[in-house]
């Protein structure tokens, strides 16, 4: 198996690959200096501008060698999963009846996928690395040779499912939507009503694209959110769904061993998007808190209906949601309490340094 070192090279060598082919223009579009805080810090999971050089503005070659990068921050699995996302453009667009777009040609492009270097790729020093547009944010920090932080890590299916010739659909986020609704329907009594937050799933993300979040922080009013409410959300019902950094829902330790294989085998998939060595690593960090870590659900527990789950310890933050285009529609984030965006890590790095 690759070491985290082993992964901290090819993404450096990747990276320098990708600039080394960038000529002046597309240099200063895609490189920012490090660490701009700001901007690394900001990212997006709707088709909008995510910041960078985006493919459109790229060669075939580039092209690949952007998909190089990104292979670079996923395992297998994840890269096949990421590219699957991204074809879901072409599906989406037919799906809607080929839609044009008011501020560009084309509203579902699969060109719509921008990249970001912050800083120097190499074996000494910080750098950091990010890949985003419609349901896809990847960012990577990488100091003195290792990776040192990969969240936000963001997946979305638009749509969820979708049909192939056979049998089986296309779902490329199937697993984390149907171990999440197994181990609900599983609780029963008390766990079940620990776990339920509300009877109605809100219509996003509770914590949306939010750099970091804070006790009490409520969903982004969008569209979608005034449509949930519409839909029978109520004041109640919202204060259910507030974030809290104490997590909330049933504990682990009120789990049966069945529901705890479950549980396990969920946030596996979600730390799983990344290579082995690093995947690893971050599974060792989700069983030291495992004690601490709850589940918590809200809505249907139906198939075809809208549902969102939760999964919180100290660091571990995972949030999933499925009720936009008649529940057709995932968003799923994993995100470190701790460390999102390599802060903590950072800030001792420059410490150190200036000591």
């Amino acid at each position: 198996m690759m070491s985290e070192d082993s992964v901290a090279t090819q993404m450096t060598e990747a990276a320098l690959r990708l600039v080394e082919a960038f000529d002046a223009q597309q240099r200063a579009i895609a490189c920012h200096d490090f660490p701009d805080e700001d901007e690394r810090r900001l990212w997006f999971y709707t088709p909008t501008d995510h910041g960078g050089l985006d493919l459109g503005r790229m060669t075939p070659t580039q092209h690949q060698l952007v998909h190089k990068l990104v292979a670079t921050g996923y395992s297998r699995a994840g890269y096949v999963t990421a590219a699957t996302i991204m074809g879901l453009e072409n599906v989406l667009d037919h799906f809607d009846n080929w839609p044009g777009g008011r501020e560009r040609e084309r509203r579902r492009d699969p060109l719509l996928y921008y990249v970001t270097i912050f800083g120097e790729p190499g074996p000494k020093g910080a750098w950091a690395w990010r890949f985003g547009g419609h349901h896809i944010s990847l960012h990577h920090l990488i100091i003195d040779g290792k990776v040192m932080a990969s969240t936000p890590s963001f997946f979305g299916a638009n749509p969820a499912a979708s049909p192939l010739l056979g049998p089986h659909l296309n779902r490329p986020l199937a697993a984390i939507e149907d171990l999440g609704r197994e181990l609900f329907r599983n609780l029963k009594d008390q766990n079940r009503s620990d776990a339920l937050l509300s009877q109605v799933a809100p219509s996003d993300l509770i914590s949306g694209n939010r750099p970091s979040f804070h006790e009490g922080d409520r969903q982004l009013i969008t569209a979608g959110s005034r449509e949930a409410m519409a839909a029978g959300m109520t004041d109640a019902m919202e204060d259910g769904l507030q974030l809290s950094l104490t997590p909330q829902g049933v504990g682990t330790d009120s789990l049966g061993h069945g529901d705890v294989d479950i549980l396990r085998e969920l946030i596996g998939h979600y730390l799983n998007r990344l290579p082995d060595a690093l995947a690893d690593e971050q599974l060792a960090l989700v069983e030291k808190e495992f004690r601490h870590i709850r589940f918590a659900w809200a809505g249907s527990a139906e198939p075809g209906e809208g549902h969102y789950y939760r999964i919180q310890g100290k660091r571990l933050f995972i949030e999933y949601d499925n009720t936009q285009n008649g529940a057709n529609h995932i968003h799923a984030v994993w995100r470190d309490l701790a460390n999102d965006f390599g802060g903590d890590v950072l800030a001792r790095h420059y410490a150190e340094f200036r000591h």
